[in-house]
């Protein structure tokens, strides 16, 4: 059974940076598309970015180009979004989000049903 758990949100002020994990189980990391999604209040669920399973390849939304990064440690089943110069609007709930199908490239944006597996969210606030 996969399981995803994230960990690591909270508050923060704009400009400081934060580092989500994401603990995998019930599968082998290097054979699934990894993704990270979000949610902010009253819109719609929408992907951050991703990694390939294959290559570790990495895509971004274009908000968050050059401020957030993916990297996975496989040994460790874990997944993680570095949050550097980090703004008001990236306050939202995020989630770590897994499929063995999906395909990682530049419309994760809209990828959200390409997805089966989901962890239950972490909440990140950016305020002064």
């Amino acid at each position: 059974q996969v399981q995803l758990m994230e960990s690591g949100g909270g508050l923060v002020q704009p400009g400081g940076s934060l580092r989500l994990s994401c603990v995998t189980s019930g599968l082998l990391l290097e054979h699934y598309t990894m993704a990270w999604f979000r949610q902010a209040p009253g819109k719609e669920r929408e992907g951050v970015g991703c990694i390939s399973a294959s290559d570790g390849s990495t895509y971004y939304i274009d908000s968050v180009k050059g401020r957030f990064t993916i990297s996975k440690d496989n040994a460790e089943n874990t997944v993680y979004l570095q949050m550097n110069s980090l703004k008001p609007e990236d306050t939202a709930v995020y989630y770590c989000a897994t499929d063995r199908w999906a395909s990682c490239n530049p419309t994760v944006a809209g990828q959200v049903h390409d997805y089966d597996y989901w962890g239950q969210g972490t909440q990140v606030t950016v305020s002064s």
